[in-house]
């Protein structure tokens, strides 16, 4: 008896429509606004923890798959190989799994009200899911504008972690709020350098993403002040006394953001080269968000 296997090349498409290592950027928001909450509480909830991680990850795979459906719809990924609808050949198939985990996602955090007997953390991600969705979604598609880092930074950044924060304490903080500008620049940073090989099929959807409208030398340039702005905050709350200096501990993960920059300047202009680029940026979000909740964890 013989088993078919997957072509190693069909399993890398598969792998790059899946995006295994862009799920980070759905569980740091809950790893800093718990790690928070336990430097100002010393208190830590494990079960709110796991389901608000879980939650997030299926609501973080409903804006992949979605994303993938409204670009099918616009023709900007006909020549995206690895887009789960031209993998599948089946858009509706993909849209109604995204839309199971995101009920599966939105259960779960309505499991984590029912607990605490408190609807906060409900309206904050149904907030988070408002403005997923505008960001491709017809018919407003403010990713198609530029606007999509903006977006990008509340959902992942203030919203994100105030919401992972009021899970573990039910109450509002300072700190948290400035750590939430720190990872809410290092997600915009992913999506920011998502746009440097694409620039030619973002134009011909209509697409103004950052990149299409500075053009990819400027915005190699702004990279730059982008990438050290996560670092250069971590140490003005440092010094004004908002977070503590075993924070300084993210700057360990400097050496991956020296490699980032250093590679868009080089290739900015070969889409086939600076297409790795994104990987490199997740590379520094783990990190430096990693390494800032151990900081503050050790205080």
């Amino acid at each position: 008896m013989t088993t078919k296997q997957i072509p190693s090349s069909q399993q890398k498409l598969w792998l790059a429509a899946i995006k295994p290592p862009m799920y980070s950027v759905a569980i740091m928001p809950i790893w800093i606004g718990t790690a928070v909450a336990f430097a100002e509480t010393q208190s830590f909830d494990r079960g709110i923890f796991i389901t608000f991680v879980v939650a997030a990850i299926l609501i973080l795979a409903w804006e992949n798959l979605s994303n993938d459906v409204f670009d099918a719809e616009t023709g900007i990924d006909q020549n995206k190989h690895h887009s789960l609808v031209n993998l599948t050949s089946n858009k509706k198939l993909v849209f109604w799994l995204g839309n199971g985990c995101l009920a599966l996602g939105l259960l779960l955090i309505v499991g984590i009200a029912t607990w605490q007997k408190d609807l906060t953390v409900i309206g904050i991600i149904s907030l988070c899911c408002v403005l997923g969705y505008l960001y491709q979604g017809p018919p407003f598609r403010l990713g198609y504008w530029g606007l999509g880092e903006i977006l990008c930074f509340f959902a992942f950044g203030p919203l994100g972690i105030g919401a992972a924060y009021y899970s573990q304490t039910q109450s509002w903080s300072w700190m948290s709020l400035a750590a939430s500008v720190i990872v809410g620049i290092a997600t915009c940073l992913i999506l920011f350098c998502s746009h440097f090989h694409q620039v030619e099929d973002d134009l011909a959807a209509g697409k103004r993403s950052p990149i299409v409208r500075l053009g990819t030398q400027r915005g190699a340039q702004v990279l730059l002040w982008f990438t050290g702005s996560i670092y250069a905050f971590n140490v003005l709350f440092v010094v004004v006394g908002i977070f503590p200096l075993w924070t300084l501990l993210s700057f360990l993960s400097l050496p991956f953001a020296i490699k980032l920059c250093r590679h868009v300047q080089e290739n900015h202009h070969q889409p086939d080269k600076v297409s790795n680029c994104k990987f490199i940026a997740i590379a520094v979000h783990f990190w430096s968000c990693v390494l800032l909740g151990v900081g503050f964890i050790l205080t």
